[in-house]
């Protein structure tokens, strides 16, 4: 059987980075090429998003890649003390690398958002489940509702957002709900948090709170025995989702709305591979599922080939 090029590519067993860190970076443009000449000659695939905040992503590859391009962005002004947490995967979770220069490298669309300026109380996770079982404490979700709806923290509060940009007027609908209640938040790896926190602190309440690391690092720390966390976490890459342990959770991902599904989900009628699923079916017109269809094509045609197909990639919705 022919060997895939990008199997060659990579090793069996690869390194996950997820990163992130608030800085000032004076021009972000200048720091693009060379970061993206590194990691591509290190073997690196993911995506990485400089901002003047700072740089934000999640990349993929051998270990010895990995730490040469850490210590690259610890270079950068004022990243000589950025956190990153490592996972594994046993295939590559990113068809290609892609390095970009945005406004945001976490979109919540506030300009006197500045996490750099103050955030919540940092709660390291053999300490969160302690905090979030007082009954003066309201626990807040800050991801997206298809992450929600595959695991949480037991008694979190899910404010149904499609975007984190929609969480600053779900807090206005929402927040005498709130009243007289310390405010826990927590999300994936942090970075939300930090800017959801600086948020809530900015609209004057006193007392806010939130896991350091997010929820992969609990995962990673807390034994499951003790955890207060129930399903899955979903990661923005080519596992879908994650369990404790940072192993590799069952779900798969439809690549019609990018929503995660079960196996047993694909026995659904409304499960086509890369058309619909029974989230979206309803959700896309006939013309929509002809384009689908052709694209699952090309994927096929270029797998066939021992390819991979860009359009196979996981999307850095960041």
């Amino acid at each position: 059987m022919r060997t895939a090029p990008w199997r060659a590519y990579f090793p069996a067993m690869l390194t996950v980075c997820a990163l992130y860190h608030f800085s000032r970076f004076p021009d972000p443009d200048a720091l693009r090429a060379p970061l993206l000449d590194l990691c591509r000659a290190q073997k690196i695939t993911g995506t990485l998003l400089l901002a003047r905040e700072g740089i934000n992503g999640t990349i993929a590859g051998p270990r010895g890649g990995i730490d040469a391009v850490l210590a690259h962005i610890r270079a950068l002004p004022g990243c000589a003390d950025i956190e990153w947490k490592l996972s594994t995967a046993s295939e590559r979770p990113f068809a290609r690398m892609k390095v970009r220069v945005k406004r945001e490298i976490v979109t919540m669309g506030q300009p006197d958002v500045d996490p750099l300026a103050r955030v919540g109380h940092h709660v390291d996770p053999g300490d969160w489940n302690a905090l979030i079982r007082n009954p003066d404490v309201a626990v807040i979700d800050t991801r997206n509702t298809y992450e929600t709806a595959i695991g949480t923290f037991n008694g979190a509060v899910d404010p149904g957002t499609d975007s984190f940009r929609d969480f600053p007027a779900w807090w206005q609908a929402n927040k005498d709900r709130f009243h007289n209640k310390r405010i826990a938040m927590f999300c994936t790896g942090g970075i939300r948090c930090e800017k959801s926190t600086n948020y809530l602190l900015g609209q004057g309440v006193e007392e806010v709170f939130h896991l350091k690391g997010g929820i992969l690092k609990y995962l990673e720390e807390v034994p499951e025995e003790d955890s207060e966390w129930r399903g899955s976490c979903f990661v923005f890459d080519g596992r879908v989702s994650v369990e404790h342990g940072l192993r590799e959770g069952p779900h798969d991902l439809c690549h019609a709305c990018r929503r995660p599904i079960l196996p047993e989900d694909r026995d659904r009628p409304e499960y086509e591979p890369g058309v619909s699923c029974h989230y979206c079916a309803h959700e896309t017109s006939a013309d929509d599922k002809a384009r689908f269809r052709e694209r699952q094509r090309q994927i096929a045609l270029a797998r066939a080939r021992g390819e991979r197909h860009l359009h196979a990639d996981v999307p850095d919705d960041f």
